[in-house]
């Protein structure tokens, strides 16, 4: 299922970066340039399950796009960005407050998202974005509050302390938002939501978690302005 799944927004990015010789278009040329960021509201999908609250972390990086060609009212198009991402995990239990652990883990990440928008060339329209990502690991931190030792009995902390064993990270990405088109450049406002595939711990039989893998909701600006037309 994660194989096609995969494949599927392969495809569905080549489809719509590519010149369409075939189809009845009209083309475009477009390519714009920019910067965006935003803030990311994270978690951490484990199995066996570790009760957690969201985790706030920073987003932002540079964003590429090209426009091929609008089909009918379809502007279609590919997207590029290279960021730095703030993802992890915070860790909450109702019935012990004095206890606390958050694990921040800092990623380079790229996505490659199939852009696909209607509405006014200048002027606003409704986009949506999906596609692969990948993920290069930089350097994580933790930090732990309590007395876990004796007060957290029964509760999971095999992650606490715990090395991050793979530092690539690979999933699959889908957002929607405006873009307000003006003379002065492109202005995008987007929510977007990432789901990994991969795990950061390993996930053999003989580990302890058979899942352990990032999810994060992201909200974003980006601005970005035309090189080409």
């Amino acid at each position: 299922m994660k194989l096609k799944a995969t494949i599927g927004t392969l495809i569905l990015t080549l489809l719509c970066a590519l010149k369409a010789e075939a189809q009845i278009g009209d083309q475009r040329h477009e390519l714009s340039v920019g910067f965006g960021g935003g803030i990311n509201m994270n978690s951490a999908s484990f199995s066996p399950s570790i009760k957690q609250k969201n985790l706030m972390g920073i987003h932002g990086g540079f964003t590429a796009r090209y426009i091929s060609e609008k089909y009918f009212a379809m502007i279609c198009g590919a997207q590029i960005e290279v960021n730095f991402s703030q993802h992890g995990w915070d860790e909450y239990y109702e019935d012990y407050p004095t206890l606390g652990y958050t694990r921040t883990m800092n990623y380079v990440e790229i996505p490659f998202l199939a852009h696909l928008a209607f509405g006014k060339e200048r002027g606003l329209q409704f986009f949506i974005h999906a596609g692969p990502q990948i993920g290069f690991l930089l350097s994580d931190s933790e930090k732990s509050e309590g007395d876990w030792e004796n007060e957290g009995y029964g509760l999971t902390t095999e992650q606490h302390g715990k090395p991050i064993d793979n530092k690539f990270d690979y999933g699959i990405a889908a957002g929607a938002g405006l873009e307000l088109r003006t003379r002065a450049g492109n202005f995008l406002l987007e929510g977007r939501y990432y789901y990994a595939l991969s795990d950061f711990y390993e996930s053999t039989k003989k580990d302890y978690f058979s899942r352990s893998a990032h999810g994060v909701i992201t909200a974003k600006l980006t601005y970005l302005f035309d090189l080409k037309k």
